[in-house]
């Protein structure tokens, strides 16, 4: 109890000097948060600039810079500054910096931003450094910065307090800018194949296109109940239907009302496409060619490191049917087998606990999952799912128990889901009818369905291919994150009360 008192008492102190720092700010230069100050370039571009200058060597070049201070050394003499790309030292000394700019020394802290103009040199050591002649301070910080080498310790406050886990953190910062650059690969890469990108509702009125419970919400002046999206499903298949592009594709945010985990987020990333006269087949093949893609521009290979492992994403991918990797890992031969009630006695025979009223495609996919899912490492495309399980793909041609789905694993987790889409106007709506009942069975009465999607269907939809990439869970992989958590800047977290 007395340590935490210390740490309390010592956070508040350093805080209290501050202020005191800035009130003396404001009397001495007036307005210590300009609205405008003009730097010449960043450190990034400076350091490129330079690249070349020699150590000892001054130029006559007068650049401006900014960034926050991020250490200072010999009473200020010495500070680094940092903006988002890169660091730069900035030296002050009675010799080559006027009066005015080394009164200011004694005023910056540690995470100070400030604006500096001055010469450009080289040390002796090789460190690119600007002589000041003018110091500005842009912003004061209040509130002492994380501490330097180590960072964060406390998970929750790096997930809870980002701004200071990128601010301290260059591993987390890299991340979150990696991020960017995927989701960007994303639609370069779409784009290029020839793909529209489109924006449909996140508000709806029915919820559907995957089976997850909503998160409700009101609409005060059409007085009524609607939901934020699931998936963007059945709006792209009517933009496919519209005839505004064979191929669209959408980025989208997502949210359900579910569990929290390493793995799961109520709001995450998906994109979601749709490419008419194609099949599952060809979407297994774009997922290759995209995988590809994204992991060379992030990591210049496809080779990828990932925990203990390294991760292959070139293609093309090992493609299993789901009921030949379940006999492979159980000796149950699920083809042969032709009833439900089968179906159930030869899981349990074979040890596994099954509901009294699964079907024979839900005992295979409980069974995929409990025996191969966790061995697949490499991507690896899983095809032929059961049609139990799957309400919105073809049928396999001679086998109507299966469809034509597949989805892609990675480090035993699902990271895509595709289909060749089921187009019969008839079977969809059958299918659909059947699923809302098993969803009022289970006791979700808001789930409805969805007639507008049924009509556009009505008119007519092409053939074609949808795919879904779970984008958070590949950022994951490509940036060695152990938790979604690490790859969503701002992730769902419980009250500090709770």
């Amino acid at each position: 109890m007395t340590e935490q008192k210390t740490e309390t008492a010592l956070s508040s102190d350093a805080t209290a000097v501050r202020r005191q720092k800035l009130a003396l700010l404001r009397d001495k230069i007036g307005d210590v948060y300009p609205a405008h100050f003009h730097r010449t370039m960043t450190n990034a571009e400076l350091a490129a600039k330079y690249e070349s200058l020699e150590p000892d060597v001054e130029t006559q070049d007068i650049v401006t810079v900014a960034g926050r201070v991020y250490s200072s050394r010999n009473s200020g003499m010495f500070m680094d500054i940092r903006d988002a790309s890169g660091k730069v030292q900035i030296f002050s000394h009675k010799d080559t910096t006027p009066e005015a700019a080394r009164d200011m020394l004694s005023m910056i802290d540690i995470g100070d931003i400030i604006g500096v103009t001055g010469v450009v040199r080289r040390t002796k050591r090789g460190e690119l450094t600007i002589n000041a002649h003018e110091i500005t301070m842009l912003t004061k910080s209040l509130l002492p910065m994380p501490e330097k080498w180590n960072g964060i310790a406390d998970v929750e406050i790096r997930y809870r307090k980002r701004h200071l886990d990128i601010l301290s953190n260059e591993e987390s910062k890299l991340r979150f800018q990696q991020r960017s650059k995927i989701v960007s690969g994303f639609r370069h890469f779409l784009e290029g194949e020839g793909f529209l990108e489109v924006e449909t509702p996140m508000l709806q009125t029915v919820y559907g296109g995957a089976t997850a419970d909503p998160f409700k919400t009101f609409h005060n002046t059409l007085k009524m109940d609607m939901y934020l999206r699931i998936a963007p499903e059945l709006f792209l298949k009517r933009t496919l239907v519209s005839g505004l592009s064979d191929k669209v594709f959408e980025i989208n945010r997502n949210f359900r009302n579910e569990g929290v985990s390493t793995r799961h987020n109520p709001e995450f990333t998906m994109m979601e496409c749709y490419w008419a006269y194609a099949d599952y087949e060809d979407m297994m093949a774009l997922v290759e060619r995209l995988f590809e893609h994204l992991a060379t521009s992030v990591h210049g290979t496809t080779d990828v490191v990932f925990g203990d492992k390294t991760l292959s994403f070139k293609g093309p991918f090992k493609r299993v049917p789901m009921p030949d990797a379940v006999k492979e890992a159980t000796g149950i031969d699920f083809l042969s087998i032709k009833t439900d009630e089968e179906a159930r006695a030869a899981a349990k025979a074979a040890g596994f606990e099954v509901e009294k009223d699964w079907t024979w495609g839900e005992c295979l996919a409980f069974i995929f999952e409990e025996k191969v899912e966790g061995t697949l490492i490499q991507p690896s495309h899983v095809t032929h799912f059961p049609k139990d399980i799957s309400p919105f793909a073809k049928e396999v041609p001679g086998e109507p128990r299966l469809v034509e789905r597949f989805e892609t694993y990675c480090n035993a987790w699902e990271v895509g889901n595709a289909f060749s889409e089921l187009n019969d106007p008839e079977e969809q709506r059958r299918r659909m009818e059947e699923q809302l009942e098993q969803a009022h069975a289970r006791g979700e009465k808001d789930k409805q369905l969805d007639d507008e999607f049924l009509d556009a269907i009505d008119q007519g939809m092409p053939p074609a291919g949808g795919l879904g990439i779970g984008v958070d869970r590949l950022i994951m992989l490509l940036t060695n994150a152990p938790s979604i958590r690490d790859v969503i800047l701002f992730p769902a977290r419980r009250n500090k009360a709770d």
